[in-house]
């Protein structure tokens, strides 16, 4: 009897290639439905604060409609002051950030962060969004 030869196993990585694409495509879709808070048109900023902070804030999200939601839940302007104040009970710690339509006047959102301020806040942060410096020419 005779021996046969072995040789090295082909290994096949077209499957492999193939789950990592589909993973890929996946996340792709996925990652943009995870942001926090509504969809806004936010206004810009030419030089942001690129420091991280900590904790993940309260999110208050003002529409350009003037919907108002905390998160991604509906928030009335009347229940504003009751929620934030237990909010704030529960975590003193953790920031509030606005984040409003550029489309929505500012006096609009001045009331907000006036109710917020009569909820016991020091203070709410204003997101914005990174705005070019217009090319001149």
């Amino acid at each position: 009897m005779s021996r046969s030869r072995r040789t090295a196993p082909d290994i096949n990585v077209t499957p492999l290639v193939d789950v990592v694409l589909v993973l890929l495509i996946i996340f792709m879709v996925v990652m943009p439905q995870m942001e926090s808070g509504m969809p806004v048109d936010l206004p810009g900023l030419l030089h942001p604060d690129t420091k991280a902070k900590a904790e993940t804030p309260f999110l208050l999200s003002l529409t350009a409609t003037g919907a108002l939601y905390l998160d991604k839940a509906p928030l009335a302007q009347d229940d504003l002051e009751r929620v934030v104040a237990e909010m704030h009970a529960r975590e003193p710690e953790r920031q509030v950030v606005l984040k409003a339509d550029r489309s929505v006047r500012y006096d609009d959102v001045r009331k907000v962060f006036a109710r917020c301020q009569a909820a016991g806040l020091g203070g709410v942060s204003l997101q914005v969004g990174e705005r070019h410096a217009p090319t001149g020419g």
